[in-house]
């Protein structure tokens, strides 16, 4: 059949029409076809007689077979022109040893081989199978495999994407975690600043005063040296005068110099009376901004019991019969702190103990006291709560959950009026909880509420601690 491809075009022409394959030793016979002598050989085996021709049938004489040497050459070149034509098209269909296409698959050896090989002693005992058949056989495996590969790789995605999440939260946490340092620490280094401001003015002021004191006891002690230089010359050139110069007013001299008493120099320290101590704890570095926090019982909702110090505010059993006045808190169980902030730094502390609920903070003295509370930013509201036992939150909306390793309890608020800041801190651990950054106006007051008394389990106090003089001081009576 004729082919439009030239290389096709030349393996027909290179192919032994008996066995199909590359002519091997071409001879030509008398009617001019050309067979592989082995071939034709085959095909005239046991005949004795004139023979014909397998293409055409013409009767030729059995042993007129003659070499076609430029024959073998041009299966030689067709050989290579087909292998290589097979290598660039990425395809290696061809047998690298013997030229033959690669038509077959070994099972075994697991590659593909041409007829030759499969009749050669390393292929024979092998189980072969055509290519085409061993090909579908083996894509349908791999399309197999491919459905749990497929699986294999959705759960690597997943795990990857929840990987890469992870990966960004901790970034976010850490980037939190970063801005709260380099704040607090901020914070610190102005309260340090300020500090030192203070010890240095004590400090020249208490030199001034110390140095004017030893300055006037010098002046005082020259005077005093100078009178006694001048009467010892006077007394040594009276010695040195005539007996009648000598004795006169003699006795009076002598008085004087009886009469001389050292006045001694007022006693002054010089022991420095300026103390100070550098503090990396932010709760001692507060302590200067400590205010004295009561409660204000005109605010506080008539579920609640203060104490007579105005300390302690605990919920009730009962609902006590009290004015309503308009501000006091109904129905909510929150009370204010009677004192109101419109400027400067203030810090106070709050015993929470082991109790279940609980917010403490600071409000806008404006908030409404009426009606359910909304304890937002956005109403007025900076504060930190405690619900459930163990689960803290902040006044945003919606809320934001505070993420708390020590159980604090006792709770410290920092209010720094013109920094626009509410900070809570961890007393138990003095650690650092979180800070609001607002712009306040107009006057604040300190915020609580006890929580209610879920079935007795919620019954403890909130308290306004005294902060110590110094840290680890006396605790909440």
């Amino acid at each position: 059949m004729a082919t439009d491809n030239p290389v096709e075009s030349l393996q027909e022409e290179a192919t032994c029409p008996i066995c199909l394959e590359y002519f091997k030793d071409p001879v030509t016979i008398d009617c001019g076809h050309n067979f592989c002598r082995a071939c034709i050989a085959q095909c005239w085996e046991g005949s004795n007689t004139d023979v014909s021709c397998p293409q055409c049938r013409e009767t030729v004489q059995q042993g007129n077979l003659r070499p076609n040497r430029k024959l073998a050459n041009i299966v030689e070149m067709v050989k290579r022109l087909s292998l290589q034509a097979a290598k660039g098209a990425g395809e290696e269909r061809v047998c690298g040893e013997h030229q033959e296409t690669l038509k077959l698959f070994c099972e075994e050896d697991q590659t593909s081989v041409c007829v030759v090989c499969h009749l050669s002693r390393d292929h024979r005992d092998h189980r072969v199978v055509p290519i085409k058949e061993a090909t579908q056989e083996y894509k349908e495996k791999l399309q197999g495999a491919l459905v749990p590969l497929r699986k294999e790789l959705e759960e690597a995605l997943a795990l990857m994407f929840a990987e890469e999440e992870k990966t960004t939260e901790w970034q976010g946490k850490v980037k939190n975690r970063r801005e709260m340092i380099a704040g607090e620490f901020n914070k610190l280094h102005t309260v340090l600043r300020e500090e030192e401001q203070l010890l240095l003015q004590s400090l020249e002021e208490e030199e001034r005063e110390t140095l004017q004191r030893l300055q006037e006891n010098v002046t005082k002690l020259s005077q005093q040296s100078s009178s006694l230089q001048q009467l010892i010359t006077e007394i040594e050139e009276k010695c040195q005068q005539p007996v009648v110069e000598l004795l006169k007013d003699v006795k009076s001299t002598l008085s004087r110099s009886e009469n001389v008493k050292l006045q001694e120099p007022e006693a002054v320290s010089t022991d420095l009376k300026n103390v100070y101590k550098i503090s990396l704890d932010m709760r001692e570095a507060l302590q200067r901004f400590v205010v004295d926090v009561t409660l204000d019982p005109d605010t506080a909702n008539p579920n609640l019991v203060l104490s007579e110090d105005r300390k302690r505010v605990r919920p009730g059993d009962t609902r006590q019969d009290l004015p309503d006045k308009p501000e006091r808190f109904d129905p909510c169980v929150c009370v204010l702190g009677a004192e109101g902030f419109a400027g400067g730094r203030r810090y106070w502390e709050v015993e929470v103990g082991d109790k279940t609920a609980w917010d403490v903070g600071v409000c806008r003295e404006s908030v409404s006291r009426k009606g359910q509370v909304t304890l937002t930013t956005k109403q007025g509201y900076w504060a930190m709560s405690l619900r459930n036992g163990d689960k803290y939150s902040v006044s945003t909306s919606p809320w934001t959950p505070i993420p708390v390793s020590v159980r604090p309890s006792r709770v410290g608020i920092f209010l720094d009026y013109e920094a626009g800041e509410v900070s809570f801190y961890n007393v138990t651990d003095r650690s650092h909880l979180l800070t609001f950054t607002d712009t306040f106006s107009g006057k604040l007051r300190p915020y609580f509420s006890p929580g209610l008394n879920a079935a007795g389990t919620n019954a403890a106090p909130l308290i306004i601690c005294p902060v110590p003089a110094q840290a680890g001081g006396n605790l909440c009576p």
